[in-house]
């Protein structure tokens, strides 16, 4: 039985219990299941009689014993027992909760997938760093978090494009330009330009793909040092992203907005809604009136549109693509944005909450105790490639991920090239292939899956894992619907824990010459459906998942 057949079994104990005339309430959709932390409280524990008793005007522990009463009698339960002020503990039968085992094997790579967000179209924008230097380290903690975000909203049925807006306008790419053609003539970089080896690499790439630009008048030259310098500078964003295991459906490009008439035609369209007004020689957005704190500039007094204007163009552009939900990713100095964009989303006449902003934290290396500033090749920032070859693209990613996107997050270096328990990436994954090796174990001893007994799995330790793997789908759920992927990775430590417990305690192939039986060849399914769930769930990461380590 998986936690949301148990969540259909007792809102139906509940609905008999209105029918029956033992309390009156409205009967939920589904009711909250969490798994008690000592085993002796059962399987799983529900506060659905403490959440019913005000609304029936009786006490919790009676509308519980009530409940309990119609739950005990349903197929797969073994007992239900009313604690504390009314919590329901409820144990499940162990051919019940074994079964989960050979339900999970039969769904295979689809276990955890549901079809809750079927029909949304979902725009995700993330990572979108400036064309200017290579990826940074908050851009690349971006591009695992937005990733498996991705990742499990789709698990989730949702129709997402992973779209990356490319800030190819403005005057960043204009120091840009500058410092590209500096370096060319052998000159510092400018006061406010880019500094760096990379800016000497893609000079150098650019004079040697054609040397006569070094003759070039100084306006001209930079032209093409903008234009070429943003080409090779984007394909090699591109390619380390495409390294790190990220590929875009979209590369959107901020220029075309300005370049397709898309600005002047949504200011065009805001003016004729009144949505702006004409102040101080300027067109201003009136955004308090949609929850910002101040209304925004949309067209600066000497006649050329602000960054917003942009905004305004592009969250158009999206909607007019059929996105029912466009979702930013922004770092750690954006909040501002939040209330502006859903103030241009209202501005078009649009629910506000079609818009959501994600604000992410810095991220901090540590190595031999001491922080890491530096990059050998970026100058000031620490680059994607620099944590990379530091320990790699599976514990670059799950190191990102594995903590709430609102949270600093410190990484040690030293932490994640250990081949130990203290990895939590070598933890997971050496879990996987653990339950690799025991399948071929078997497979040599003539244990298949063929005979499946599921009330043979009742050891404490198999309650336990069959436990955490019904959890699965919950997990997935909840980490698409809180836009949470870490509650993937927590869980797929803690699903190891279990694992690794089962397995030292519950042989799948006999000692010496012990007879195989069914109890072998059950746990053999056990096994087979854990390594499932932790493929599942690396897979929802980006991570791989090793079959020997």
């Amino acid at each position: 039985m998986t936690p949301a057949e148990l969540s259909d079994a007792v809102v139906a104990a509940v609905r008999a219990c209105v029918a029956g005339g033992d309390f009156v309430a409205e009967v939920p959709a589904e009711v909250h299941l969490e798994r008690p932390r000592s085993r002796e409280h059962g399987d799983y524990a529900t506060n659905v009689a403490m959440r019913l008793a005000k609304l029936a005007g009786r006490p919790p522990r009676e509308i519980g014993t009530a409940i309990a009463r119609r739950l005990e009698h349903s197929p797969g339960i073994a007992r239900v027992e009313v604690a504390g002020p009314g919590f329901l503990n409820v144990t499940l039968a162990a051919g019940s909760l074994g079964e989960l085992a050979r339900d999970i094997v039969r769904a295979a790579g689809r276990y955890g997938h549901s079809s809750r967000l079927a029909g949304r179209r979902i725009n995700l924008e993330f990572v979108s760093a400036n064309p200017t230097g290579p990826v940074h380290l908050g851009g690349t903690r971006w591009a695992a978090v937005g990733d498996a975000l991705a990742r499990t909203l789709e698990a989730s049925g949702a129709a997402v494009t992973r779209e990356y807006y490319f800030n190819d306008h403005g005057a960043q790419i204009d120091r840009f330009a500058r410092s590209l053609l500096a370096r060319a003539h052998g000159e510092p970089a400018p006061e406010d330009g880019y500094g760096g080896s990379y800016i000497d690499e893609i000079a150098h790439q650019i004079v040697g793909a054609d040397p006569a630009v070094l003759g070039e008048p100084r306006d001209q030259a930079q032209e093409t040092f903008r234009r070429e310098g943003v080409a090779l500078m984007f394909a090699e964003i591109k390619r380390s992203l495409h390294d790190f295991g990220v590929d875009f459906d979209v590369y959107f490009h901020e220029d075309s907005l300005h370049a397709s008439g898309a600005v002047a035609a949504a200011v065009a369209q805001l003016k004729e809604s009144g949505s702006l007004y004409f102040a101080d020689g300027a067109w201003w957005l009136r955004s308090t009136e949609f929850g910002d704190d101040k209304d925004r500039v949309v067209i600066k007094s000497d006649g050329h549109p602000a960054y917003i204007a942009g905004d305004l163009a592009y969250l158009r552009d999206k909607r007019a693509r059929g996105f029912d939900l466009c979702i930013y990713f922004l770092g750690a100095d954006h909040h501002g944005y939040i209330a502006r964009l859903k103030a241009a989303a209202a501005a078009f006449g649009d629910d506000p909450d079609t818009v959501e902003v994600l604000i992410g934290q810095m991220v901090n290396l540590v190595k031999d105790g001491e922080p890491v500033r530096m990059s050998k090749r970026a100058g000031t920032v620490i680059t994607m490639e620099d944590l990379v070859d530091a320990v790699g693209v599976d514990a670059a990613r799950y190191s990102l991920v594995r903590s709430a996107i609102d949270s600093t997050l410190d990484i040690d270096l030293d932490v994640l090239v250990k081949r130990s328990n203290d990895n939590p990436v070598y933890y997971v994954q050496y879990a996987h292939a653990r339950t690799c090796n025991a399948g071929r174990n078997a497979e040599q001893v003539g244990i298949g899956l063929d005979t499946f007994v599921p009330e043979l799995l009742d050891n404490p330790h198999e309650a336990a894992l069959l436990t955490a793997l019904g959890e699965f789908p919950r997990v997935v759920a909840a980490a698409a619907d809180l836009r949470s992927p870490h509650r993937v990775a927590r869980y797929l430590e803690d699903l190891a824990g279990n694992y690794h417990r089962w397995y030292d305690e519950c042989r799948i192939v006999p000692k010496g010459d012990e007879p195989i039986e069914d109890v072998n060849r059950t746990r053999a399914w056990l096994n087979e459906a854990t390594r499932i769930v932790l493929a599942n769930g690396l897979e929802l990461l980006g991570v791989s998942a090793p079959e020997r380590m």
